[in-house]
């Protein structure tokens, strides 16, 4: 593993209550990241900050470039590992923290993500991978997860239909994500926003892009910095030191699944900004749902969530919409349909959430979708879905017939196979808790 030639090797660790914080930027527009991190190290000119500049990886390698407020620490060329951006800041990252914690003891680390690199991706590693045999959250405290939003491209970005590959960023030669994909999962693992500087088109604009974060990420912290004047020592106060991390939360396509916020229901346009949380607790007919797929994203920036399709009654489907392109895939079994000796396998959340919502005859079956768009017209919106679900003549055929339905999302996401023993009926009407 590459390190400063300079750094000395102690290995001392720190005392739980004396470890060090360290607080995760990321964000797509790496001008405007940067930017927040020189604010930092002004404010607290002994922070630690860890970047890792990727602009030559074609050829190669990627640099890891540490400083603090009075100038470079290390800076130092890394082999790229099999052609991989990401698997080469997983093999040096948390190597490079462990190092920096116990030879610089008592100072606080940023780490700087690169633009193409996703924030759950490094908390992921930080719960999974040892350094010596320990785990890293042993040396340091994850303190927050931040992504700078830069105004002047947020919109354009989020809207953007192009992939990674296509624009020559992608990480990896199977790197297939979209750029608004990125751009949504940097912000919605995020605990702070950062909106960086003002739209092109103006303060009514930067208002709007405001409006909506708020409505995208509404668990998020945000804090709006103009470009121009920075007010380093305040921004310092805002993001370091927060402990706004939760290690805890769920992703967020199972966020309302355990129970936790997913979206916010404002359908009165804030700024244009609509956002409407659509729940029901009868089924999608599936040939219904299929054909207005193409309508439910005309205007919409933003949509996620999971569904029930009356077709496959004991999946749970994800819903994930972002970029002009829709993603559906499996969530796994709901409860109802999971045999009650698998259920000490779920979290506990969603144990709790589904019994708080238990329907005697449907379970914990349920729809759950959140939309954010511009000039969205709820009501149109609600009655589409709503004409989707089925009537009360086609809930009284019952389960056998919905599950004869011609389907269009058939094959589409299978289930683990829970084994012979567990293929016995289950009781819907009991109780999860």
């Amino acid at each position: 593993m590459p390190t400063s030639p300079h750094a000395p090797t102690d290995t001392t660790t720190p005392a739980a209550g004396t470890r060090p914080s360290l607080t995760v930027l990321s964000g797509f527009w790496p001008a405007a990241t940067y930017a927040v991190a020189r604010a930092l190290l002004t404010a607290d000119p002994s922070l630690l900050l860890v970047r890792h500049d990727v602009s030559r990886v074609r050829d190669g390698a990627v640099r890891r470039v540490v400083r603090d407020g009075a100038g470079v620490l290390e800076d130092v060329r890394i082999a790229l590992s099999h052609g991989c951006v990401s698997r080469t800041l997983r093999e040096d990252v948390l190597p490079t923290l462990a190092r920096l914690v116990r030879t610089r003891p008592g100072r606080d680390l940023v780490l700087m993500l690169p633009e193409v690199v996703e924030p759950q991706a490094v908390a992921a590693a930080c719960a999974r991978c040892l350094v010596d045999g320990a785990p890293i959250t042993d040396l340091l405290r994850v303190d927050s997860y931040v992504t700078v939003a830069d105004a002047e491209h947020l919109l354009d970005g989020l809207a953007c239909t192009e992939d990674l590959r296509a624009l020559d960023i992608h990480a990896a030669d199977d790197d297939n994500r979209g750029l608004a994909d990125v751009v949504v999962r940097q912000l919605e693992y995020a605990d702070t926003v950062v909106l960086w500087g003002e739209s092109r088109d103006g303060a009514y604009d930067t208002d709007r892009l405001s409006v909506l974060l708020g409505r995208m990420v509404p668990w998020a912290a945000q804090v709006r910095v103009d470009g121009d004047t920075v007010d380093a020592q305040a921004l310092g106060r805002q993001l370091c030191g927060s402990r706004r991390h939760r290690p805890e939360t769920p992703g967020v396509l199972a966020r309302g699944l355990q129970g936790y916020l997913l979206g916010v229901h404002e359908p009165d346009p804030d700024c244009g900004v609509v956002s409407v949380v659509f729940r029901a607790r009868r089924p999608f007919h599936p040939g219904r749902l299929h054909d207005v797929l193409e309508d439910l994203g005309a205007e919409m920036i933003r949509s996620r969530g999971h569904l029930w399709l009356a077709s496959q009654p004991d999946t749970v489907i994800a819903w994930d919409f972002v970029g002009g392109g829709l993603h559906l895939g499996c969530l796994g079994r709901w409860l109802a349909a999971l045999p009650e000796r698998h259920w000490d396998e779920v979290p506990v959340h969603r144990r709790l959430a589904a019994a708080l919502d238990w329907d005697p005859y449907y379970g914990d079956r349920h729809q759950h979708l959140v939309f954010i768009g511009l000039d969205l017209d709820p009501t149109d919106l609600r009655r589409t879905l709503t004409r989707c679900l089925l009537t009360d003549a086609e809930l009284a055929d019952g389960e056998e017939t919905w599950r004869g339905y011609p389907d269009p999302f058939a094959d589409c996401f299978p289930l683990p196979d829970l084994g012979a023993a567990d293929r016995d009926p289950v009781d819907t009407a009991g109780d999860p808790a």
